[in-house]
């Protein structure tokens, strides 16, 4: 019989092209699960085959547990003073075992034994074809259409199964049984049927890859990607560089008479697609980015990582695009929020943030228009610039002699100082009604408190979302707060 189990593990290993130690361990599988059988409890049993000699003894372990642990399973578990575990040599994961009688390899039905076996090496093979595919690193792959299932494409890709989700189709494209596709692998999902690979064709990736296909200086690594936007069906952004100097990026990719983006634009049905040069400047590559558009200025806040785009009256409609269209997708390329403003309303806001910046001066500064109009038009916006902003800086001022300069950093100190403790003793006050809740904690109604949630009511009046943004507790405990808080508005 022994040698009956080595023929059968060198059959199947050939026959399936996977590892024997695949097929010995799905036999020792179904060899276990028939001795479980002879058990009315659900037994823990295991079965070890000698790669050998094809030999194989069977055991059944029990896990050892501690007197606070609850006994779930009596038929393989036991507590550590039982009498049956005097004298047995315990494992490290504490666990022992007892050697059964096997069971006769012919006496466990042939056919089970089989379907079992051959399950677990379907499942090995699957394994093995994707480890072979994703070793590849093939992330742009092409097959065939084999089902529709509830919008859902069923599609074979060599001989791996996987999903196109009906939300990873380009809008209004009519794919039908048959049809050969390109996707990019958005990610690989383990089922109960195996390993299935999700497609997209609606990913930024996607024409990332599709261009790589098409422009071979980006294989040659002279070009490369650095960022893709996407709205499917309709209009995409890409930013390119060039590692050769001598190449131009963007005639590179449109290729001889649009030849290499017209191939990409067919396969994305028919989106199109601005090719834009990549600038290690964030305000240049923005301006690049809202081609066609033409920017007259950049106004860069580097705290809220945003940037007001200025453009002529003529040009707002164009910069924004359809439904924003433009300006969403130069902000998805180059990662910055992006205010589309015109001339006119530039300096509006301009005028508006100037007059508030210099009155914030003349009153926490006591000093009068003169001198705060000298700090704006100097580039100072916050006391905290005025502060601590290097004394070398602020001495290039020539309005200001040296003992004007300290006087006006000290008063910025103290105003900043005075608008600090005022906010420790709002946030102590305030946060004594907070601490009379259930659920709340000294740290967690302190930092509300400093942030203008101050009494119950306040807590009550927000939101989960708000109250997590905040906190950054997580959401059924913000849940849980609100509606205590909310709790009197119901008594």
């Amino acid at each position: 019989m022994s040698r009956e189990i080595l023929l059968l593990v060198d059959a199947l290993a050939h026959e399936k092209n996977v590892d024997k130690e695949v097929v010995f361990s799905a036999l020792e599988y179904a060899l276990a699960s028939a001795t479980k059988k002879r058990f009315a409890d659900d037994a823990d049993v295991r079965v070890q085959i000698d790669r050998e000699t094809g030999e194989y003894d069977s055991f059944r372990r029990w896990t050892l547990l501690t007197d606070d642990e609850a006994l779930e399973n009596p038929g393989a578990q036991m507590y550590a003073d039982d009498e049956r575990a005097e004298g047995k040599e315990v494992s490290e994961e504490n666990t022992f075992e007892d050697p059964l009688e096997s069971v006769e390899f012919g006496r466990i039905g042939a056919q089970a034994a089989k379907q079992v076996i051959l399950q677990k090496v379907r499942e090995a093979e699957r394994e093995q074809i994707l480890d072979d595919f994703l070793a590849r690193k093939e992330f742009l792959v092409t097959g065939v259409i084999k089902r529709m299932e509830k919008g859902n494409a069923i599609i074979e890709v060599g001989r791996i199964e996987s999903l196109l989700p009906r939300d990873q189709m380009i809008p209004k494209e009519n794919l039908r049984v048959g049809d050969r596709v390109r996707a990019f692998l958005l990610r690989v999902e383990r089922t109960g049927r195996g390993p299935q690979l999700i497609l997209s064709r609606i990913a930024p990736e996607f024409i990332i890859r599709l261009f790589e296909l098409e422009v071979p200086e980006i294989e040659d690594g002279l070009l490369e990607i650095r960022a893709a936007a996407r709205d499917p069906g309709l209009r995409s952004k890409i930013a390119v560089k060039a590692n050769d100097q001598r190449l131009d990026p963007v005639g590179t990719c449109v290729g001889m008479r649009g030849s290499r983006v017209q191939a990409v634009t067919g396969e994305l049905a028919g989106e199109r697609v601005d090719i834009v040069l990549w600038s290690m400047e964030p305000a240049q590559f923005v301006i690049n980015a809202m081609a066609p558009a033409e920017v007259s200025s950049i106004v860069v806040d580097e705290d809220a990582h945003s940037m007001d785009v200025v453009v002529d009256e003529e040009q707002l409609a164009q910069a924004i695009g359809r439904m924003g269209q433009n300006v969403r997708l130069a902000s998805e390329l180059t990662g910055w929020t992006l205010n589309i403003l015109t001339i006119d309303e530039a300096a509006k806001k301009n005028e508006e943030e100037y007059t508030k910046t210099r009155q914030l001066f003349i009153e926490k500064l006591d000093v009068d228009e003169e001198v705060a109009d000298i700090l704006v038009q100097e580039g100072f916006g916050t006391l905290e610039e005025i502060a601590y902003v290097p004394m070398a800086e602020m001495a290039d001022i020539e309005a200001f002699d040296e003992d004007t300069i300290n006087e006006l950093r000290k008063r910025a100190r103290a105003a900043l100082l005075t608008v600090a403790i005022a906010k420790d003793e709002n946030a102590d006050e305030a946060s004594a009604d907070l601490l009379g809740m259930d659920g709340m904690d000294d740290e967690t109604a302190h930092l509300l408190a400093s942030k203008g949630v101050s009494t119950m009511d306040d807590l009550a009046d927000l939101a989960v979302d708000d109250l997590v943004e905040l906190t950054n507790m997580d959401a059924e405990r913000a849940k849980t707060l609100i509606m205590t808080a909310r709790a009197p508005w119901f008594a």
